[in-house]
C-alpha cells in the first residue's frame, strides 16, 4: 500500500499527540485553514456550530507528530461554549482576517481568554493573519501584526487558506515549537535559566515571522 504524504515512515516511532486549538472570530478562515491543511481542499464552508475536529498526522523528519486539531465556532453566542474546548490544549491559533481590524481586535481578546486558562508559557500560541490573496483589501498591515505578536512573544505568520500560501509552515512551525518542548522536558533542567521565548523557533531556525 502506497504510504500517505506526510504519514510516518515504516517501522519509525509512535507520533507525538498533540492538541490544536483553533481561535478567532467568525468567517476569518479557521475551518478553511484547518481543511487546507489536512486534505488540501479548499472550498465555501458553513460556520462551524460548536467545533469541528480534524487530525493529521506530520513526519518533521527527526520525529513525527499527530495533530488532533479542535476548530471552535467564532460567533459570539458560542464563545462560551469554547472554553471547554481549551482543556489539555497544547497549542493554539489565534487566527485574523487582514482585511477586518475588529477580527484583529477579537484575536487579542481570545488571547486574553488563554491567558485566563492557562499559565504563562504553558501553551504554543501562533498569531495567524489569513487571507493574504485579498491584499488590496488589508485592514491590518504585516507590521501590526508582528508588533503585536511580538509584545506577547507569540509565533506569527501571515498566510491564505484560499491560494494554500503558507498553510503548511504555520502548522509545521507549530508542532516545531512542539517537539522541541517535548525534548527539552525530557532532558535534565540546566544550570540558570534557559528558557526561551514563544517567538523563537527550534534550534537553528530562523524566528517564525513571514509573510
Amino acid at each position: 500500500m502506497a504510504q500517505a504524504a506526510g504519514a510516518p515512515r515504516p517501522g519509525a516511532a509512535q507520533p507525538h499527540v498533540f492538541k490544536l486549538v483553533l481561535l478567532g472570530s467568525g468567517s476569518v478562515g479557521k475551518s478553511s485553514l484547518a481543511l487546507r491543511y489536512v486534505k488540501d481542499d479548499f472550498r465555501s464552508i458553513l460556520p462551524t456550530v460548536g467545533c469541528a475536529f480534524f487530525t493529521k498526522v506530520v513526519d518533521l523528519g527527526a520525529a513525527s507528530l499527530k495533530f488532533e486539531i479542535w476548530d471552535t465556532a467564532g460567533q459570539e453566542k458560542y464563545h462560551s461554549v469554547c472554553h471547554l474546548y481549551f482543556r489539555g490544549a497544547n497549542a493554539a491559533l489565534l487566527v485574523y482576517d487582514i482585511t477586518s481590524k475588529e477580527s484583529f481586535l477579537k484575536a487579542q481578546q481570545w488571547l486574553r481568554d488563554l491567558e485566563r486558562d492557562f499559565s504563562p508559557g504553558e501553551v504554543v500560541v501562533m498569531l495567524v493573519g489569513n487571507k493574504t490573496d485579498l491584499g488590496a483589501e488589508r485592514e491590518v498591515t504585516f507590521e501590526e501584526g508582528k508588533e503585536f505578536a511580538e509584545s506577547q512573544h507569540l509565533l506569527f505568520m501571515e498566510a491564505s487558506a484560499k491560494t494554500n500560501h503558507q498553510v503548511t509552515e504555520v502548522f509545521s512551525a507549530i508542532g516545531w515549537e512542539l517537539l522541541r518542548r517535548a525534548e527539552r522536558e525530557q532532558r535534565p533542567a540546566p544550570r540558570g535559566d534557559a528558557r526561551l521565548a514563544l517567538g523563537q523557533g527550534p534550534a537553528g531556525r530562523a524566528k517564525c515571522c513571514a509573510r
